[in-house]
């Protein structure tokens, strides 16, 4: 942690608490996945992981297509230099202005859950004069094991059901404006290890055989979604995928014969492997105090910045990692609770953990926050202000910006 000591321990440091990217990671990541991945195969940057414009841009610059899922991500997607027509637009409902908005930016492919979505897709497009493609999204008969965050398998929101496509294909068949010309499968997110994701592949590979082979319909593109697991908050690296490209190319090459001469596009989709280890979220100490016979941390971060919706108890709580940043580390006081400044007891990193003794005003870090890290947090509770978000490359800072949120009048009060 010497080079975060370096970057915000002198007069003209940052504020805290702030975001840091590492934008050297950014493009290492990047290199990782694509040697993982089998050739040739698309890869789209899910921007509800960081939708950070340098970060987008990076990745952008590098080849990464852009998966959005709201007009918010759109703009950054477009203003970071992605092509409209390589954006894919997905989401279980979309609004019809938002649909409008995508289609007259040039949008060209978007994913879809329903038959209903295609029709609202196809009159969208059509009073535009646009012309679209889609990839139906397939709910899966059966979750695969091994993920963190199952998605498909299971009543949901997320898709059609396999056995509605295969008894009814005509109700996902071509419209006036829109063209089916795949589709998409997404198993879970956070995948543990290459068997687990080789296991999914499979059994999302076997299942777009069995709808190409219902419905006469040979996919030209399939996105089998991906889940590459990154730690959160807690230290570590990637995981490494060393056989992964060569045991995709071998299923590939076997459910599609002539792969990839001919036979469909392969598309994989990744946000927490690829930003997750080029974040860290650097604060301070606020106050230390014993309570109860607890050593209580109270930190300028807490649920607002930082695991948002583990505070709300909607997903298992986190445990961050917590690094000394500015000061050696003295031997771990068991047992220490870590707060955030929030009025809520739920406000809470943790209940016992174990840290070297802490003074207010100190740093500390956690690390591999880049994905779901501020922006899966609440930042709009009780107001405090957002941290800065810091780029580097190469040691050196490129930009620090800081996002806030305002009120605008939509509608006025004196209306008649």
């Amino acid at each position: 942690m010497s080079e975060l000591a370096e970057l915000f321990d002198r007069p003209d440091a940052p504020q805290t608490p702030a975001y840091l990217y590492d934008l050297d990671e950014l493009a290492r990541s990047y290199a990782a996945l694509r040697a993982a991945l089998p050739t040739p195969a698309e890869l789209f940057y899910s921007l509800k992981a960081n939708p950070h414009p340098t970060v987008v841009a990076g990745l952008t610059a590098s080849g990464c297509r852009a998966e959005v899922c709201s007009p918010g991500e759109l703009h950054v997607a477009l203003a970071a230099g992605c092509d409209p027509a390589e954006i894919l637009y997905t989401g279980p409902g979309k609004r019809d202005v938002d649909l409008a908005d995508a289609v007259r930016a040039g949008v060209g492919l978007f994913s879809v859950d329903s038959p209903y979505g295609l029709d609202q897709l196809d009159r969208v497009a059509g009073e535009h004069g646009a012309e679209v493609r889609a990839l139906v999204r397939i709910n899966d008969d059966t979750p695969a094991p091994g993920q963190g965050l199952t998605m498909t398998g299971v009543a949901s929101q997320f898709g059609a059901d396999v056995r509605w496509v295969l008894d009814r294909p005509d109700l996902f068949g071509p419209r006036g404006h829109v063209r089916p010309i795949g589709f998409h499968l997404y198993m879970g997110s956070n995948v543990d290890g290459e068997d687990a994701l080789v296991a999914q592949f499979t059994q999302s590979v076997d299942t777009v055989r069995r709808l190409a082979a219902a419905t006469g319909v040979q996919p030209e593109l399939i996105d089998l979604g991906g889940g590459f697991g990154a730690p959160f908050a807690r230290a570590g690296g990637r995981p490494d995928l060393p056989k992964l490209a060569d045991r995709l190319t071998a299923l590939l090459d076997d459910a599609f014969p002539g792969w990839p001469g001919r036979g469909p596009g392969v598309a994989f989709e990744s946000g927490r492997y690829l930003v997750g280890t080029c974040g860290t979220l650097v604060t301070r100490v606020l106050d230390v105090k014993r309570s109860q016979g607890a050593t209580v941390v109270v930190l300028e971060s807490g649920i607002h910045h930082l695991g948002g919706m583990s505070g709300l108890r909607r997903l298992p709580p986190i445990v961050p990692d917590l690094v000394t940043v500015d000061a050696a580390a003295g031997p771990p006081v068991p047992g220490t609770i870590v707060t955030g400044p929030l009025c809520t007891p739920l406000d809470t990193w943790a209940r016992s953990a174990a840290l070297p003794p802490l003074v207010p005003g100190q740093l500390v870090a956690v690390p591999n926050v880049g994905a779901y890290g501020l922006y899966a947090s609440l930042v709009a509770f009780l107001a405090h202000p957002m941290p800065v978000e810091v780029t580097v490359a190469g040691g050196r800072i490129t930009g620090v910006t800081r996002l806030e949120l305002t009120r605008h009048t939509v509608i006025g009060s004196d209306r008649g």
